[in-house]
């Protein structure tokens, strides 16, 4: 089990194989493809790649021809748009157990030590850019199926 949702999986999943098949030309990737390059249900993926490009992280266009891509400034946004996008800001900044009135003042037993945890996550989707990746998923030598 991964740190974030199922659906904020699928989505970091999609976008990376979006810049992977589209990067440095001006193709266009088809919801089927993507579904069966990241071993996702097609209904599901619709949906999450919907709300990805009404926020600008992803670019479609309609048609013969239509399909997913990302642009320049989508390449150059960090993951942590797409986290908070799905799963909203709750990793950056809630409690490990999920407790509402954990805080500084009054925190739960796993506080300290999941501040840290939490901290090097936020700092970590914050510096890294969507198309980081490519070299490596272009090599081979990073997978997007399960």
């Amino acid at each position: 089990m991964g740190i974030f949702s199922k659906t904020c999986e699928y989505a970091i999943r999609s976008v990376f194989f979006i810049a992977h098949r589209t990067a440095g030309h001006s193709g266009r990737v088809g919801i089927k493809e993507i579904a069966l390059g990241i071993d996702s249900p097609e209904p599901f993926l619709a949906k999450i790649l919907q709300d990805l490009s009404r926020r600008g992280i992803v670019q479609s266009t309609k048609g013969p021809n239509g399909g997913f891509y990302l642009d320049s400034a989508s390449l150059e946004r960090p993951l942590s748009d797409i986290v908070a996008a799905v799963d909203g800001n709750d990793i950056f900044y809630g409690c490990g157990l999920g407790l509402k009135q954990c805080s500084e003042i009054n925190p739960c037993p796993l506080h300290n030590e999941f501040k840290d945890i939490r901290n090097k996550i936020h700092l970590m989707l914050h510096e890294t850019k969507i198309g980081e990746f490519n070299e490596e998923l272009m090599s081979g030598m990073l997978s997007l199926k399960k």
